[in-house]
């Protein structure tokens, strides 16, 4: 009871103020309650804020001090007290520095296996730009050149007819002169896009700086000289394939090109305009006899020029060749004289394009004529040449063909169009065949259930490969496409728009394997139509 009355009187003593001491105001109060004496806090006091904000030195002393007394104050005593108990000390751990991060700690070579499964994915940009800036060792990594082999470039203000598009240029070509010898020393492909200006700077600072330079394609440019793309073909030794689609690029400077080039040209990308003709000129009198890819193409403004090309010539000019394309074009073989020679053919032919928006000319005799010698043939893409029949196609040499695109759209109205022999297609192809698109052909019902019904056996002990069908506009009935569906579980893709024969809710596309099966589920159900 004594050591009570004790506490509480030296609480009041501390509490009461000397004398002569000035009394403490209500403003005084509030900023010692805010920021008291040695808790490590100071006020800073403006116009319209009030800051706390912590000191240089060590926060809490007063805290501190309080737990010193305590800790010498002596227990009291009486035979209730209990001992207190000594709390274990923990032993003084060692001061370590800060944690350098796991990606610091990563081998750089891990490091750079791992940046390059993300740039042949996604490509170097923006992704390095961003890992650059995350540690030391990132960045480390992300300035390899081997990550750098492969590159879009385009100024920021592409397709804008102001002034700003050639000052962009001017911005990016001088970020260009230090990133080509520093960053691109080792760039293999490379795109320019959109390049008004400037274009022939960048192809010189290419010339300079990547010698392993192995794929151009130029779209949408201008001011591409001759002098500019021959230094190109001199400065790197391994530059093989070049596309310059929807460029201005004068025929001259594409034929010194391919002269200086040579043997070593394996992939060709064109436009068609009126200036094609001499760069076909060129590949004719056997100036690229290792050719693998040509593909010339219409531009945005439709040519209708018929493009003649004497197969025979091509034939023998690049014997390599396995992909032809035509897109797009009004083509027309150009004719084999009185006494028809038969060429030598493509040996080496895997793919055909002759694909057209509109009805074209070619004929069963043109496309013997380019499939005369071509048993490799893979992918035979026929869409818009109405004039192409089943009987030709079952003549042709290729046995093992996995891709047939025989697609209408948008013509079949205005055409003639056979109503059999689609069963001469699939009886050969059927062990074979990923891909057959039929669309809009004329062909009668039981034609098509003839055609498919050939799916419906095995071959070796295993399913037929059919993997896309594509029968819109067909006259397709629900008995045909339920066998096929059963008999093909491969098929993901199914195409049965506008199929006259079909029930109401069923004509449609259907993607994956639970969507093709719930349309055999429909069917199925269905009610049979009236014959």
């Amino acid at each position: 009871m004594a050591s009570r009355v004790v506490r509480r009187i030296r609480r009041r003593v501390r509490g009461a103020s000397p004398a002569g001491a000035r009394t403490r105001s209500a403003e005084d109060w509030w900023w010692d309650r805010l920021a008291p004496s040695g808790s490590g806090y100071h006020l800073l006091h403006s116009d319209s804020m009030l800051l706390v904000l912590p000191d240089a030195g060590p926060a809490r002393v007063r805290a501190h001090r309080r737990a010193a007394r305590r800790a010498q104050r002596l227990p009291p005593l009486g035979p209730r007290a209990a001992a207190p108990k000594a709390k274990p000390r923990s032993a003084p751990t060692p001061q370590q520095g800060p944690d350098p991060g796991w990606g610091d700690r990563i081998p750089l070579e891990i490091l750079l296996q791992i940046f390059g499964l993300l740039v042949a994915a996604d490509g170097p940009m923006p992704f390095l730009g961003r890992a650059a800036r995350v540690c030391r060792r990132w960045h480390e990594a992300a300035c390899q050149p081997a990550l750098w082999h492969t590159v879009t470039l385009s100024p920021p203000l592409a397709g804008r007819p102001t002034k700003g598009g050639a000052k962009a240029e001017k911005k990016l070509l001088a970020s260009l002169e230090w990133l080509m010898p520093n960053r691109f020393s080792q760039l293999q492909r490379l795109t320019l896009i959109h390049w008004k200006y400037q274009v022939q700077p960048v192809l010189k600072l290419v010339s300079e700086s990547c010698p392993r330079l192995t794929f151009l394609k130029l779209s949408d440019c201008h001011g591409v000289t001759p002098s500019t793309l021959i230094m190109l073909a001199r400065a790197c030794p391994q530059l093989h394939s070049l596309d310059i689609q929807h460029s201005m690029v004068e025929s001259m400077a594409v034929v010194n090109f391919l002269e200086e080039v040579g043997p070593r040209m394996r992939r060709l990308w064109l436009t068609y305009s009126s200036q094609t003709t001499a760069i076909l000129g060129t590949l004719l009198g056997s100036c690229c006899p290792q050719l693998q890819l040509l593909e010339v193409s219409t531009g945005i403004n439709r040519n209708n020029t018929p493009l003649q090309l004497p197969v025979e010539a091509l034939q023998k000019g690049c014997p390599q060749l396995q992909v032809l394309r035509l897109l797009n074009l009004m083509w027309l073989p150009k004719p084999s004289g009185r006494v028809a020679t038969p060429g030598p053919g493509f040996p080496s032919l895997e793919e055909l394009c002759l694909a057209g928006s509109a009805c074209n000319f070619v004929s069963d005799e043109a496309l013997g004529r380019l499939l005369c010698d071509s048993p490799n043939l893979r992918l035979l893409d026929l869409r818009g040449c109405a004039r192409i029949t089943p009987a030709g196609l079952h003549d042709l040499p290729c046995q093992e063909l996995e891709q047939l695109h025989l697609g209408l759209y948008g013509m079949s109205d205005r055409l003639t169009l056979a109503k059999e022999g689609s069963s001469l297609l699939t009886q050969k192809w059927c062990h074979s065949l990923r891909e057959l698109d039929l669309s809009g052909q004329g062909f009668s019902e039981k034609d098509l259930e003839q055609a498919l019904a050939a799916f419906s056996g095995t071959f070796g002990g295993s399913h037929p490969a059919l993997c896309s069908l594509n029968l819109r506009g067909t006259r397709v009935t629900p008995s045909t496409v339920s066998s096929l569906v059963s008999s093909c579980p491969a098929l993901l893709y199914l195409n049965l728009e506008s199929c006259r024969c079909l029930p109401r809710g069923l004509k449609r596309t259907y993607r994956g394997r639970d969507e093709v099966q719930w349309c055999l589920e429909q069917l199925l159900m269905s009610p049979p139509s009236p014959s």
